[in-house]
This record gives C-alpha cells, structure tokens and sequence, in this order.
C-alpha cells in the first residue's frame, strides 16, 4: 500500500511535464523539410503527371493532402512525445463552434480579398486544377471534396498549427500567429492564394492558441475548404459524369 503513491506520483508528474512542453526547433526544421520535400517532388514528377484535366486535379489534390502529414509524421518522429505537445487534445462544443463561426468569417475575409485582387489584375486563381477535378463526376467530385475539405485541412493544421504555431510560441503570440501564418501562405506559393492563406492562416492559428488544441482550427480550415467542393455542387458536375 505504503509503495503505489511512489511508482504513480512520478508518472503523473513527467505525463504533465511531457504535456506542458512545446516542438522545438528539431520538430519544426524536419517537419516544414519533409513537406517541402514532399511539395518538391511533384515538381520534379510534373513532366510524368496525367494530361487530363481531371485526372491532373486530383492528383494534385491527393498530393496536397499528403504534404501535411507527412510534414507532421516526420516532426513527431524525431521525438517522442504526446499527441497534445501538438494540440492533439479533446475540446469543447463550444470552441469547435466557435472554429465553424471563424471559418465563416475566413471565408468571406477571403472572398473579399480575392476579389480585390483579381479587380486589380493581379494574380491567377490557383484553383483551377480542382474544380476541374470537381466536375470531372460524381466519383471525382467525392475524391475532390474527401481530399481537400478533410485530409487537406487535417494535415496542415497538425503541421503549421500543431508543429510550426506551437513551437513558435516560445516567442510569444504575435510571432506564434504571424509567423506559422506567413509560413502556411508561402507554402501555397506565389499567386493568388498567398494573400487569402494569410487572412486563413491567421485565424486558424489564434483559434488554436487560445484553445489550446487544434480542432477549432480544423473547423476554420475545413469550413473554408469545404466552398470548392459546394460551389462545383451547385454549379452542376461537368460532362465527364
């Protein structure tokens, strides 16, 4: 009896430490290198992806899905630690619903910069390959919205929210937010993606922070990507039903 309060106290004590802590540089550099490395290959394997409209978009898609996770896998690797060192914790109702409400908010502040900027001239969309995708049927169109609604917003929140956001926070929560997000724009490269993955990116990351977990940041992500998908819905499927 005398003995258990001292082979628990311990465990309790270093599971809160383990969770208490935040990635570290070795978690972020490896991390944003795999998904780097990952975005890199699809260049390199361009000259061999599909000439068909459809057939391109959703490997495009199926490839951007992967980039995230990858990224992630690899950070968590190099340590191991607890899921919630990453904002892999349980939260409530009411912060999920407070992600949907900022998800709402994402992307229509989206919407308004994309239009501005395409009112300017500058830019061209970056989305064309999948809604391409999207119309090329009904089995295209539930691979598009499967990959970019879930997976897509699933692993780039475990990487530029839980990896990148999270271990900037040492810095405190202006460079935390900003720099994760500034990062996560730059990873949808120079177009007009950039600028509305800022506004996106934001949001997401301060949701995250003052949760402290990273299904409210989900919720943002997956609300604002669910619109492609939907648009092509309403908009018909195309003729390669």
């Amino acid at each position: 009896m005398t003995n258990r309060p001292h082979r628990t106290l311990p465990d309790i004590s270093a599971e809160r430490t383990e969770t208490e802590r935040l990635p570290g540089w070795p978690e972020i550099v490896a991390g944003l290198g795999a998904a780097a490395a990952v975005m890199g290959a699809l260049v390199l394997l361009a000259p061999f992806l599909p000439t068909d409209p459809v057939a391109y978009g959703l490997t495009l898609a199926a490839w951007s899905a992967a980039v995230g996770f990858v990224g992630f896998g690899v950070a968590f690797a190099i340590r191991i630690r607890s899921l919630a060192v990453f904002g892999v914790r349980r939260t409530t109702w009411r912060w999920l619903l407070i992600g949907v409400g900022a998800g709402i908010v994402a992307f229509l502040l989206k919407g308004a910069v994309n239009a501005g900027l395409i009112a300017l001239g500058f830019g061209a969309d970056a989305q064309v390959p999948f809604q391409q995708a999207g119309n090329g049927g009904v089995v295209a169109l539930i691979v598009t919205f499967v990959c970019l609604s879930f997976l897509v917003p699933f692993g780039e929140e475990l990487l530029f929210r839980g990896v990148l956001m999270r271990g900037l926070l040492r810095y405190g929560a202006v460079v935390a937010v900003l720099g994760s997000s500034v990062v996560f724009a730059l990873f949808h490269g120079i177009n007009l993606a950039l600028p509305t993955a800022i506004v996106v990116g934001i949001i997401a990351a301060e949701v995250a922070r003052r949760s402290g977990s990273i299904w409210p940041a989900v919720a943002v992500h997956v609300v604002n990507n669910l619109a492609l998908p939907v648009f092509v819905l309403f908009l018909g499927l195309g003729s390669g039903v």
